[in-house]
């Protein structure tokens, strides 16, 4: 399960004028979601190139299945700051929940941006803290998972508001932005979100991080004792705030 809304990703993509016959590179790719949702953007005149640090998330990339009807990305193994003139050069290059993660965030973007064609287009998709949670009910443990993801995110050097600073990032990289957008994810009784499922699989960085123990947790209960959380109160829970930005290369392609 995807910590973003699908439909939102999606419809960033498009409005940044991700299109057919692109040639787009995927940073930060991992297991190739985003990628793979390129590929039906881009056609088969297209190309997608994933670039990740992570041998064993490209390994489960390259053995995802794709529709005949488009392209298979390339999947290549490289940090951020180490591609090679041998990689090409792109139409577009995107990222989700890829920045927030930089030490250097300028410099990732200056790096990236050599890669891009002149008016060539860079869009990322990042998650912000900064408005999140929110509720009118008190959701305890909506509020203490949450915690959990966040002090982990916070332990490994994330910068936990990074959509409110993403314009600043793009344009002292020299690129121009387009637009830079949010929405929330909203929780009701009867609409979940994968809260349970996300503290699952981040188990054990937030054990190892010192975050929480494994008894805290008891994962085996937390997403029905969350559903009934939600049920219980009859409110809605905000856990989560996306943003999304998009910005030129200047200079004539």
């Amino acid at each position: 399960m995807n910590l973003a809304k699908r439909d939102f990703t999606k419809q960033l993509l498009i409005d940044a004028g991700i299109r057919e016959g692109m040639r787009v590179l995927d940073v930060g790719c991992g297991t190739g979601d985003v990628s793979f949702l390129l590929s039906t953007l881009v056609g088969k005149t297209g190309e997608v190139v994933g670039v990740d640090h992570d041998d064993n998330a490209l390994a489960t990339a390259r053995k995802r299945e794709a529709s005949a009807k488009y392209p298979v990305p390339t999947f290549i193994q490289s940090g951020l700051l180490d591609l090679t003139e041998s990689i090409g050069m792109f139409d577009a290059i995107v990222g989700r929940r890829v920045l927030m993660y930089q030490a250097d965030t300028v410099a990732t973007v200056s790096a990236l941006a050599k890669h891009l064609h002149p008016g060539g287009v860079m869009v990322f998709q990042e998650h912000d803290t900064t408005m999140a949670p929110a509720s009118i009910d008190a959701f305890p443990l909506h509020r203490t998972a949450q915690g959990w993801i966040q002090q982990m995110i916070a332990r490994e050097g994330a910068d936990l508001h990074i959509g409110f600073n993403l314009h600043g990032i793009f344009t002292t990289a020299g690129l121009r932005v387009a637009d830079v957008r949010a929405e929330c994810v909203v929780q009701t009784p009867d609409t979940p979100y994968g809260l349970g499922y996300i503290v699952r699989a981040c188990l054990p960085r937030i054990v190892a991080l010192g975050v929480a123990t494994p008894d805290e947790v008891n994962i085996e209960t937390l997403e029905q004792r969350l559903d009934d959380e939600r049920s219980q109160s009859g409110g809605i829970y905000v856990g989560d705030v996306m943003f999304g930005a998009w910005a030129y290369k200047l200079g004539q392609s």
